[in-house]
């Protein structure tokens, strides 16, 4: 067995906040006047819904969501659920739905239709990262952070077995790679 790589940081903790920073102006601008009710998808979403709130200068409300996946089967069709739902009714609201990688769109794509039942105002999407090579179907991204490849990301929120989600910057593993928390990356 070959021993794990050193992953590569690829955003850093100050690039993260810089780019955030940078969206929640844009935020702040584009809904001014608005009541705008934000949704995070747990659990990869989590740091960058509470950075991001905190760079909104607006009054906005938070509701969180839970998508669950039939093992083996979300990338390649897209078949989630809901396991748990809004508490706030977004009727006649407008929502952000805050993502922390869009890659095939397939799962966000399910959500905005979900939500637009419901007769929101608009539904947009906020996401921190999207690889534009792997989507599959467009969603309506109206704010995105960076554009990334195929490897596989963690930190900020992102896991690989519900590890390095406390990463405070995001490192770049290869995807063949068996990921566990190395002796050369710290969390500082």
């Amino acid at each position: 067995m070959n021993p794990a790589k050193t992953p590569r940081v690829l955003f850093s903790a100050e690039t993260l906040q810089e780019r955030i920073n940078q969206i929640g102006r844009q935020i702040s601008r584009d809904y001014a006047g608005l009541e705008l009710i934000m949704v995070s998808v747990l659990k990869g979403s989590l740091y960058f819904m509470a950075d991001l709130t905190r760079a909104i200068d607006l009054p906005v409300q938070l509701d969180f969501m839970t998508i669950g996946t039939f093992a083996h089967t979300t990338s390649r069709t897209g078949i989630v659920r809901i396991t748990k739902d809004l508490d706030l009714d977004i009727t006649n609201r407008h929502v952000l739905v805050i993502e922390d990688i869009i890659r095939t769109g397939l799962t966000t794509g399910y959500l905005v239709q979900n939500l637009e039942t419901r007769k929101p105002a608009s539904v947009k999407v906020c996401s921190l990262f999207v690889n534009p090579e792997q989507q599959l179907i467009n969603v309506p991204i109206a704010y995105t952070g960076f554009v990334v490849s195929y490897n596989r990301l963690v930190g900020y929120g992102m896991d690989v077995n519900e590890q390095g989600r406390n990463l405070p910057y995001i490192v770049e593993i290869d995807k063949t790679e068996n990921w566990s928390w190395p002796a050369g990356i710290q969390n500082s």
